[in-house]
């Protein structure tokens, strides 16, 4: 029989699989509702997305910024918290990536490459920390707050990049001058996949180790998991939570700031592609296990590069893989409700069931007194909940 710890394991890997495998089926069942195939619809998208090298770079591609995007969730949902607003921390991420040229003049290498980088990251990590505090000091919801910051930071990306920041050249699609290309992000060895991905795999590592093997870490996990016993046991975890926001926002930021110097040169309209959002499906199926968002990030990336040939060889639009995402994330939230029932219970109920044989007739034991003394409290934890 498995143990509680392997069952859970085996839990938490079965439910994201079967809830891809039923999202699978159920877009096959989409595309033969539109006359179409699903045998080839699912053949197509195997093939867009690892079917050979040129798919593997536009898969690979496409993941580094779900990679982040996904840590904009994982790492903040570790600390008790569902924010939903990378896509803001991603937009406003690359305004101040390509804006920061008109401040300063950083040198055309390396460096200036990573001061504009630390800049995006920086306006990330204040926007998604402001998430945190909102929440701590004014008991505000932090899925509305940073939904609604999103929004916010959406509009102020628009209001900027078509008005004052807007490059004179840009007759049809108003963008932020262009990046100077000493400061451009180039491609891994001649290829297409460019440094982003060793960004994305280099964030999600150092956020595992982070949470699964510091002191810091574990507290964060503590104040996510009950935290009334943090307070309880003296945690600071205000600080925890905004430091888990700050940190999720820094790395929306980083793509941002990776999507400007690496693909789009400039700051424009074509930044807001959703990604911020296809980032919290990733972060989901990984089960905001950052180490896990890696794989996860290539499949959702693998999905996205597939739309095209899809488009040409079935005459399906380029965004019918978005009712893939969908029917995903429907299952993966609705396996949620399957969570502890299904090798976890098996594995549990034997031992309980002979703890309770075991008991005798007898009266129960009497609880203990708690000690005297004052529990340490934290008055700016006065708001945690």
């Amino acid at each position: 029989m498995l143990s509680a710890r392997q069952a859970e394991t085996l839990e938490s890997v079965a439910l994201p699989l079967l809830a891809m495998g039923g999202a699978l089926l159920l877009f096959g069942a989409f595309v033969w509702a539109g006359g179409k195939s699903p045998v080839d619809a699912w053949t197509l998208l195997f093939k867009g997305a690892f079917g050979d090298w040129f798919s593997w770079q536009n898969s690979l591609q496409r993941a580094a910024p779900l990679m982040l995007t996904a840590l904009c969730v994982a790492i903040p949902a570790r600390a008790g918290l569902v924010v939903i607003g990378g896509e803001g921390a991603l937009v406003l991420g690359g305004l101040a990536g390509a804006t920061l040229p008109y401040v300063v003049t950083p040198p055309a290498n390396a460096f200036g490459s990573a001061l504009l980088l630390a800049a995006a990251g920086a306006a990330g990590a204040g926007w998604i920390a402001l998430v945190g505090l909102l929440r701590q000091r004014r008991g505000v919801n932090e899925t509305i707050s940073s939904l609604l910051l999103a929004y916010i930071a959406i509009a102020l990306f628009k209001h900027l990049v078509e008005g004052p920041l807007r490059d004179p050249a840009s007759l049809n699609k108003p963008s932020t001058r262009p990046i100077a290309d000493g400061l451009l992000i180039g491609g891994i060895g001649g290829s297409d996949i460019h440094w982003g991905l060793a960004f994305g795999i280099v964030a999600c590592i150092a956020s595992g180790l982070w949470l699964f093997q510091t002191p810091s870490g574990f507290a964060t996990r503590v104040v996510g998991g009950n935290a009334r016993a943090a307070l309880l046991v003296g945690l600071p975890g205000t600080r925890l939570i905004v430091i888990a926001c700050a940190l999720g926002g820094a790395c929306a930021g980083l793509a941002g700031g990776i999507e400007v110097l690496a693909v789009h040169t400039s700051a424009n309209a074509a930044l807001i592609a959703g990604l911020g959002y296809s980032g919290i499906l990733v972060s989901f199926v990984a089960r905001h296990n950052p180490w896990a968002v890696m794989p996860v990030a290539v499949l959702f990336g693998g999905f996205g590069a597939a739309g095209s040939l899809l488009q040409r060889r079935m005459d399906l639009p380029d965004a019918s893989v978005l009712v893939l995402q969908g029917f995903a994330f429907l299952l993966i939230l609705a396996s949620e409700a399957l969570r502890g029932r299904l090798f976890v219970a098996s594995a549990v109920s034997g031992p309980v069931r002979g703890a309770v044989s075991g008991l005798s007739a007898g009266p129960l034991p009497s609880r203990p007194a708690l000690p005297s003394g004052k529990w340490p409290t934290h008055s700016s934890d006065e708001g945690l909940s």
